[in-house]
């Protein structure tokens, strides 16, 4: 993804929000030793950023161990945030046709940072399915939704690493083997992770654009393995061929 350069005289800002980033679902709570160290900043600028937050209910303070975790003022902004989403908005009934004709779970993801992101998503029929909560943050290279948006995003490709971390035997982890998925991407216009992400666990992906042919996410349809044959992937490679025009504002 294109990087941004921050405008002048937002340092403060930029700062509170790399504090912010550094909680994540493996680290939900941290202290404020962690926090200074995660930022590379003294812990007495460290407390102050957090002092601030905590006055917006941004992040909250452990009164008993100290430890800081997300506030719930940013699951307020997050709700507005989905609820603003035109790009959701438009791909919600698309997901539910994905989902009713495929039976597996659909999903809409857009990219943040290096990895994307479930916007939103609908599961399907199946007792057994793949299921993931709307906010849970993938890695790029390891979800179709990923390499959809990898190969179609030429800044995001540039900017990959030359070894990405093996998350099953499966996993690519080399940007060579991406390059070459990528071409495979372009030919076919979906992309595939087969027990990549985790054992068991396969999925298709195609990438969704605006009306000026930015790409802006993905979609995918992901389920066990077991059922996601080679002939059940291309299935859903052409069904989300399909979905991805009918997104299209253009449609």
């Amino acid at each position: 993804m294109k990087e941004k350069t921050p405008p002048k005289g937002a340092q403060a800002a930029l700062r509170a929000i790399r504090l912010l980033k550094l909680f994540t679902i493996e680290k939900p709570d941290l202290s404020l030793t962690q926090v200074s160290i995660g930022a590379d900043l003294n812990k007495t600028t460290t407390h102050r950023l957090l002092r601030a937050l905590e006055s917006e209910n941004l992040v909250q303070r452990n009164s008993v161990n100290g430890r800081y975790s997300l506030g719930a003022g940013l699951m307020a902004l997050g709700v507005q945030a989905l609820s603003s989403s035109d790009l959701r908005r438009r791909a919600r009934p698309i997901l539910k046709l994905l989902a009713r004709d495929t039976g597996e779970t659909a999903q809409l993801e857009v990219p943040v940072q290096d990895g994307m992101l479930i916007l939103d998503e609908v599961t399907g029929r199946h007792v057994v399915s793949a299921t993931g909560n709307i906010g849970t943050h993938w890695p790029m290279h390891a979800t179709s939704s990923g390499k959809a948006y990898i190969a179609y995003d030429a800044n995001t490709f540039h900017q990959l690493p030359d070894s990405f971390s093996a998350l099953t035997k499966n996993t690519i982890t080399t940007k060579t083997k991406m390059k070459q998925q990528v071409e495979s991407i372009l030919k076919r216009g979906f992309s595939e992770s087969v027990d990549e992400l985790e054992p068991g666990y396969s999925c298709v992906g195609i990438a969704v654009f605006d009306a000026l042919g930015n790409i802006q996410g993905a979609l995918s349809i992901g389920g066990p393995s077991h059922r996601m044959t080679a002939e059940r992937r291309l299935e859903i490679g052409v069904a989300l061929k399909k979905a991805s025009d009918r997104l299209s504002p253009e449609y």
